[in-house]
Formats: structure tokens, C-alpha cells, sequence
């Protein structure tokens, strides 16, 4: 069974996880809205069965218990009155002083009947809230059983009150200490019939705190570098779990036992990595709702995650690469493959390595793409020599283009005047090389950068920028900008350099879609880590960025492969739009980038920064949108006018898109954040938040440590064809998604090595490597392939390895062009002679977590998976 008592609103995720993985039970939940806990009372309803919207048969169905009132604790819990249930809270140690601890009296002779019947009275009314009449009592707290004495003040007591109550048969009724399980097992002894219910708990607003509502989507947002850095744990730990696990199973079937033990050995660095991604998200983790320190802490061991499995990556890439007998040939403890990027702390963003280039020193350049599918991939690499070219791995040239490196540093400099901020400067030392590449499926794949004359310099428009050498400025003109591709043409605004519409090239249908940045003025102590709340009392309702910072800096960079415009608001945010010149899905997108930061407090207190799309679809009054739910479902939100912008952010892990009968518009982001659509035809998401106060919800302090955060985004225009009964991202959608959550895993071949050993190492790698000798279908995504531990050492890898699956939904209403994949046909999960590095495995259906067996398969083609579904494999290498 279940336990979820804690987290500030619930979804229908986790109860689908908790019964994939096998748990027939049911679950608990604690904190939803408190309309809907009257809601549920009034029915009788607080015992519901769970469905996912898009599963109509209820295979996921699950049995939910919604505790009734506010909060867990003792004096909340035994029944609606908390100044009745302080009497059954018998903790009591020596210096603490309580509520509690002064009502509370222990439990004898003397009292048990006026005790027991005074708590029986709260279960009687508790109980008549369901059909069953069987109530669930939480016996806890925060911090509790901390102190031995506890267990037994506890426990007595009760002890006393049940064996009163159960000899007394006119009470009519039994009590006794139990599990979640022995709940449900009664609950279902007694019920055949529960009401459904589809959909979700968000926005949670609690009332009792200060007596009036208050709406806790603040922590969709707050602390968005942590979240950022979050997925990039995920990312890279995914990465690293799929290279390593056939990393290891090549080395081990080869018999090359040295290089095994290292492998062996970088089993404990993935262990570290799964443990510092699992860490955080807890509810007072991932929300960034713990006090400053303790988030410090966090990010500390997801830095340290991230280091490790980016070192897990780069040996696993070079027991792939080297060719069998050159493998043991170098010192085993040389690591030779190394990232193209350096990070000094998790405070500081990730910097590319300036390559150099020499005539006679080539340098190589692995790319690994960890999906399932061909992709498109924007490779950028910074290197000190512009005249240089690419190579693929079949020798042919790939058509690159060399772009100027911005210095922003002056920007943070403390002269800087908003009326009058310094010029924009290109770095004379290094430039950006940028390059489409096309990735196989599952493949590892290798790159030649060297000197020559292939690299396209790009044409840099711009006011007042500085000299360069290697880039002559050209002017801007007056008025607005058009930047276009094969597929669509842009406008931006020449003066604020924001987009102002898109036009389509096929259809000739141009959509306005204004994007503004602004931000909400919070309402001290009631706006803070948890709660969002603008200020009522504020002159303004909302601040425009136009306001604060009417000077912007603004840089165009055209080219062949992307045209780009940066516009330089301070040191506050930096955006760049962004297009790709190719037939291939990222000429189907706008990529746009925002860099923000807040800065040192007290600047920018009280904020809530946004950015909104004022677009002409017509998605009703109210308006309506959609937002995902954890990047497994979809879920539609209908504007609420009466309680607030507050109560209309709901959270997005991926995407939130709004539609009309003729076109959606979709908004893919790069971490969790908070989403609305307040207006007709408005789509926003929130960008970061500082609030000087602490909102009175646990955390004991404000937000201040904001971070320099860069959120990436794709926007995504489609024309809609026919109505949908659910709906879902499109197809195109969900692996732009992909391609924004899992990047290519780029490596540099180590130059230090001598010129003859480092020669004699490119020899002896392979070019490329398929690690899946066929792609998988369109809709299907490798969520990961992760070795498991030996049942005997726990701190050595297996030859097993657990594979887990999500077959995507994707809406039948737009369509696609994935002219490089096809969907499953049925509900395979895989094509027909789908083979893994070529080696010889057993396959296991299991449940989602692999602790039970469901039944064997002959081979992975032989897999089933439903729409939308997540299934798992065990994979053992013989």
C-alpha cells in the first residue's frame, strides 16, 4: 500500500507507479483542496478508485483513501475536533512544553471510560463520513518517536482505551493497532461498489492556517536552478545507465577482466548518483522548500551525481569504442574520453572547453544519443581557431557554421547604468562552432574537427558593438526584425527584441504570438516558498520588464544552419530566439533561451517574474489549456475568475499548450515550473521568484538564493485538424520534449596524450557504434536500462539489468512528419530481431520496480506495451 500524506496536492501518477509496481492495495493522501475535502465528506466519497483518463478499461485503476481533515497530525487526525483529539497525544518529555503535552493525561482506571467514550465519539463522527463506517486513525507526526519513552507513552495509552472500548460490546465497536493494508482489506470487506474519479488535486489551498484560503503554487517555481540542475542529474545518470550496462556486458562476455574491475568499481559512483537524484525529490526537496542550507546540501550531492556519471559515461564509451584487442593496451586507469564541458561548483554554469585546433592535430569529437530514435541534434562546441571544418565518420563533410562567442561579464560590472548599458563584445579568443548532426538510434558516433574552410561564418548585426576581428558588425535597421527558415517566417519586436508573431510558409497563416516578460508584486508573508499570492494592495498589479530596464542590448546572428537574436536586458535576463535552417523537426520549432538573474538581495524582492504569449487562439471564456502530469498524461484547465491568478497556476514537468478548432500552440520546458492561462489567447509560465518573507508553512525563512538559471524552451505552432476526446501532446511534441530533456551526450578525445599515443588510441575506436540494431517505434521511449545490483554484494553490478519502457501517447488531431521512425504496430514494444550490442539475453516481463515476475519472454521483440503505459523488462546478459 501506499503512504503520500505530505505533498502539497496529489496527481494520478503516483497512484499508477504505486500499481504498476505491483501494489493492490491502495494509498493514502492528506493535503488537497478543502473544497474537496468537503466535497467528499458531503458524498461519502473519501474512499475513491483512481483512473487515469486515458485508460477507459481501469487496468490502472487504484483504491485511494483521502484522510478528512486539514493536516496528519494527532490533533487534526482523530476526528473534527482538534481541541478534543490534544487528549490523545500522550508524548510527553521532560522541557517540552505543548498543546499537547498540557491537555493530555495518561490513561487509568479512573478516566479510561470518559477517555475512551470522548474518543469514541470522534471515530463515530469520523466514520459516518464513509459507507463502510471504518475509520483510519494516523497515530504521528513531524518529528515524532524521536525518544524511546514515546513509543511506550503511546502505545499504553491506547493499549488502555482499545481493550475499554473492546470489552464494552455496547459500544458496538472494535479498534485495534493495524497497517494501511488491514484498511483497505476491511474497507473492501465491507464495500463492493466505489465511486471514480479522473483527474487531480492541484491547486492545494489550505484554509486553516490563517483562516482564509491560500493557494500553494508558489513551489511549482521556486528555486528553479535546483530543478534545472535536477534534470540534469536525471539526464546524465539515464545516460550513464545505459552505456554502462553494455559497456559492462560487452567486457564481461569479451573476458577482459582488468577493465572489468574498473567498471566494477564505477558500479559505486552510479549507486552515488541514483541516490542523490532519488534524495531530492522529496517533497520538501524538488519544491525547493527547505531552508537555504539544506539546499545547499542537495545541490552539493546532485553536483557530485552529475560528476560521477558523467566519469561513468566516458570510461563506458571507451570499453565500447576500443576495438577488442586494443582495449587493455593503454594504462587501465587512463580515461581518455572526457566531456566537452567544465563546471567549477553546482553555482556555476557548465562551460564549454575551448577546443584548439591544430593542421596537424585534429580533434575528435563523440556524441552519444541515449534515445530510441534518429534525432536531429544542434552540436556546439567552442574552439580558438575559426577556419576550421567537420567530418563525419563515413569521411564526408557536414555543413557547419561558425558563430561569434558573447562576453556578458561587463554586464554584472557595479557601474553598469540601466539608461546607458555598455556595448555588446565579442571574445577575440574563441568562437562557437555549431553543426546539425544526424544521430542513429541508441548509436555512439564520432566527429572530426580540423583546420580548413568548411565552417561558415555567420553575418553579426548590432548597435554599438564592439570590434572583432573575425566578425564586422553591421548596423541594425529601424523598426521591427524578420528572421525565417524554410518552414516559417518570425517577427520580432525591433525594440523590446521579443516575438511579436510567426507565420506559417505552407499554409500562409500567421499567428501573433507576443511575448512579454513581467511580474507580479508578492504579498509579504503570504507569498513565500510555498504559497503564491500577488499583492492586493499593490499600485500596480503587474510590473512590465520594459519598466525596470528600457535600454536592451541587441545582437543578430544569421547563418546556414540557425539564425539567432539575443537581446541584453542588464545583468537581469538575457533571451535569445533562436531558428534552424533544415527540413529535419528542429526546422519545425522556435528555440528560445532565458538567462535570469536576481542577483544579490534585497534586488528584485518581492518578485514574480513571469513570461507570457499573447497569441490570437481562441481557447474560450473562460479560457482553457492543458498542462502535463509528470510527462505521463494530459490534463485540461478551465480558468477560475474568483480565486485568483493564484488558484490558476498549476504545475508542468514538460509542456502546456492552448488550442483552438484550427491550431495549439505548445510551450516544451526544460524543468518543472508553474503555468496559467489567465486571459483568452494567454499561455505563461512563471520564470523565478524571490520573496524576502517566510509565507508561514514550515520552511522558517524567505527565498533568497536565487541563482543564475538558464531555462530553455521549444515553442511549437500546429495546425489542428479534428476533434479529440483525450488530449495529447503531438508526436513531433514529444520528441522535441525528448530533445530537450535529454541532450546528446557530447565527449572530447583527450589531447594530452603524445602525438603517437594519441594517434594510435583514434586507430584503435570504432567510428561508431549501434548499441540497438533497430530503432525503436516512433511512440515508444528507453526511459532507462539499469544494471541491478548483485543479490549477494550489494555494491557490485549484476549481469541483470532492468529496462524500462513508456509507450507516448500523441494526438491523432495534428499531424506529424517523423519520416525517420514509425509507430508501434499494436502494442509492440519493440521491431521484429531487436538485438542489444549483438549479445545473447534472457528476457523477464516484471512489474514496473522488477521486485516480481510476471512471465519470461523468448525474445525483446516479444514485449508488450500499451498506449500510454509504462512497463519493465528484466534483461540478464548471458
Amino acid at each position: 500500500s501506499g503512504w503520500s500524506i505530505d505533498p502539497f496536492g496529489h496527481g494520478p501518477t503516483v497512484p499508477y507507479l504505486l500499481k504498476a509496481s505491483g501494489m493492490e492495495g491502495g494509498t493514502v493522501i492528506q493535503r488537497i483542496h478543502y473544497a474537496w475535502k468537503q466535497w467528499l465528506a458531503k458524498e461519502r466519497a473519501g474512499d475513491f478508485v483512481w483512473r487515469q483518463a486515458w485508460d477507459p478499461e481501469g487496468e490502472g485503476d487504484m483504491l485511494v483513501h483521502n484522510n478528512p481533515f486539514d493536516i496528519y497530525s494527532i490533533k487534526h487526525s482523530c476526528g473534527p475536533h482538534p481541541q478534543v483529539c490534544l487528549n490523545f497525544d500522550f508524548r510527553k518529555i521532560s522541557g517540552e512544553y505543548t498543546e499537547y503535552s498540557l491537555k493530555a493525561v495518561a490513561i487509568d482506571e479512573d478516566n479510561v471510560r470518559t477517555k475512551a467514550e470522548l474518543l469514541l465519539e470522534q471515530y463515530g463522527r469520523t466514520g459516518s463520513l464513509y459507507p463502510h463506517n471504518v475509520v483510519l486513525m494516523p497515530l504521528g507526526d513531524d518529528f515524532r518517536f524521536d525518544h524511546d519513552v514515546e513509543w511506550d507513552q503511546q502505545y499504553r495509552n491506547y493499549k488502555r482505551l482499545f481493550d475499554f472500548i473492546n470489552n464494552n460490546k455496547a459500544y458496538n465497536a472494535e479498534v485495534a493497532f493495524g497497517t494501511i493494508s488491514d484498511y483497505f482489506k476491511e474497507v473492501r470487506r465491507r464495500t463492493r461498489d466505489f465511486k471514480t474519479l479522473k483527474g487531480d488535486f492541484f491547486v492545494y489551498s489550505d484554509i486553516f492556517s490563517e483562516g482564509r484560503p491560500a493557494y500553494w503554487s508558489g513551489y511549482f517555481t521556486t528555486r528553479p536552478y535546483w530543478k534545472v540542475l535536477d534534470r540534469e542529474l536525471e539526464a546524465q545518470l539515464r545516460s550513464a545507465e545505459i552505456l554502462y550496462t553494455l559497456a559492462l556486458n560487452r567486457v564481461r562476455r569479451m573476458g577482459f577482466n582488468s577493465t572489468l574491475k574498473i567498471l566494477e568499481r564505477d558500479f559505486e559512483k552510479l549507486q552515488m548518483a541514483r541516490q542523490a537524484l532519488s534524495l531530492f525529490q522529496h517533497h520538501d526537496a524538488i519544491t525547493g522548500t527547505s531552508k537555504a542550507l539544506v539546499m545547499h546540501d542537495y545541490a552539493l550531492k546532485m553536483f557530485d551525481g552529475i560528476t560521477e556519471a558523467v566519469s561513468v559515461q566516458g570510461y563506458a564509451l571507451q570499453s565500447i569504442l576500443s576495438r577488442p584487442d586494443a582495449l587493455e593496451q593503454l594504462p587501465l586507469s587512463t580515461r581518455f574520453i572526457l566531456p566537452d564541458t567544465d563546471r567549477e561548483s553546482y553555482e556555476s554554469l557548465p562551460n564549454k572547453v575551448p577546443l584548439t585546433i591544430k593542421s596537424d592535430r585534429p580533434r575528435k569529437i563523440i556524441v552519444f544519443n541515449s534515445l530510441g530514435q534518429y534525432r536531429q541534434e544542434a552540436i556546439r562546441l567552442k574552439v580558438r581557431n575559426p577556419n576550421i571544418r567537420v567530418v563525419d565518420a563515413d569521411s564526408n563533410e557536414v555543413p557547419s557554421q561558425v558563430n561569434p562567442v558573447w562576453n556578458m561579464t561587463h554586464f554584472k560590472s557595479q557601474a553598469y547604468d540601466e539608461a546607458d548599458p555598455p556595448h555588446l563584445r565579442m571574445m577575440d579568443t574563441m568562437v562557437e562552432l555549431i553543426f546539425l548532426a544526424e544521430l542513429p538510434p541508441l548509436a555512439i558516433t564520432t566527429f572530426t574537427i580540423e583546420v580548413g574552410r568548411g565552417g561558415v561564418r555567420a553575418s553579426v548585426f548590432c548597435k554599438d558593438c564592439a570590434r572583432n576581428d573575425h566578425f564586422p558588425a553591421k548596423a541594425i535597421q529601424q523598426g521591427d526584425i524578420q528572421v525565417e527558415n524554410e518552414n516559417f517566417r518570425i517577427i520580432v519586436d525591433g525594440r523590446t527584441g521579443f516575438l511579436k508573431s510567426i507565420m506559417d510558409k505552407k499554409s500562409d497563416k500567421t499567428t501573433q504570438c507576443g511575448l512579454q516578460f513581467g511580474s507580479y508584486p508578492s504579498a509579504q508573508f503570504h507569498s513565500g516558498a510555498y504559497l503564491f499570492m500577488p499583492d492586493p494592495n499593490a499600485r500596480e498589479g503587474e510590473k512590465d520588464l520594459q519598466d525596470e530596464h528600457p535600454a536592451p542590448r541587441m545582437a543578430i546572428v544569421l547563418g546556414p544552419i540557425s539564425s539567432s537574436l539575443t537581446v541584453v536586458y542588464g545583468e537581469f535576463l538575457i533571451h535569445t530566439i533562436e531558428i534552424y535552417h533544415t527540413s529535419g523537426i528542429l526546422g519545425s520549432t522556435v528555440y528560445l533561451e532565458n538567462t535570469v538573474d536576481f542577483g544579490a538581495p534585497p534586488k528584485n524582492r518581492e518578485t514574480e517574474l513571469f513570461m507570457r504569449f499573447k497569441t490570437d487562439v481562441n481557447n474560450g471564456e473562460p479560457p482553457e489549456f492543458f498542462t502535463d502530469q509528470n510527462g505521463l498524461g494530459t490534463q485540461r484547465r478551465v480558468k477560475i475568475e474568483r480565486i485568483g491568478i493564484e488558484g490558476n497556476y498549476y504545475p508542468i514537468t514538460t509542456h502546456a499548450y492552448i488550442q483552438d478548432t484550427d491550431k495549439r500552440v505548445t510551450l516544451l520546458v526544460n524543468h518543472a515550473t508553474g503555468s496559467a492561462s489567465w486571459q483568452p489567447g494567454w499561455l505563461e509560465v512563471m520564470v523565478d521568484r524571490r520573496t524576502l518573507y517566510d509565507d508561514s508553512r514550515g520552511m522558517g525563512e524567505g527565498v533568497v538564493d536565487n541563482k543564475r538559471t538558464v531555462h530553455k524552451h521549444f515553442l511549437l505552432i500546429e495546425d489542428m485538424s479534428e476533434d479529440e476526446g483525450y488530449s495529447s501532446p503531438s508526436l513531433l511534441a514529444n520528441h522535441l520534449s525528448m530533445s530537450l530533456n535529454y541532450p546528446a551526450n557530447i565527449f572530447v578525445l583527450e589531447s594530452t596524450l603524445d602525438e603517437a599515443t594519441s594517434k594510435t588510441t583514434e586507430r584503435n575506436l570504432y567510428s561508431k557504434v549501434r548499441l540497438m540494431s533497430k530503432e525503436l517505434p516512433c511512440d515508444v521511449h528507453l526511459m532507462t536500462l539499469r544494471t541491478l545490483q548483485d543479490k549477494n554484494f550489494d555494491h557490485f553490478p549484476s549481469s541483470s539489468a532492468l529496462m524500462v519502457l513508456q509507450k507516448m501517447g500523441f494526438s491523432c488531431a495534428i499531424a506529424s512528419s517523423m519520416s525517420r521512425c514509425s509507430v508501434a504496430e499494436s502494442d509492440k514494444a519493440f521491431h521484429a530481431g531487436t538485438e542489444l550490442l549483438g549479445a545473447r539475453v534472457n528476457v523477464t516481463s516484471v512489474t514496473l520496480t522488477g521486485l516480481k515476475t510476471l512471465r519470461p519472454l523468448k525474445v525483446l521483440a516479444d514485449a508488450r506495451l500499451k498506449p500510454m503505459a509504462l512497463a519493465s523488462l528484466n534483461v540478464t546478459f548471458l
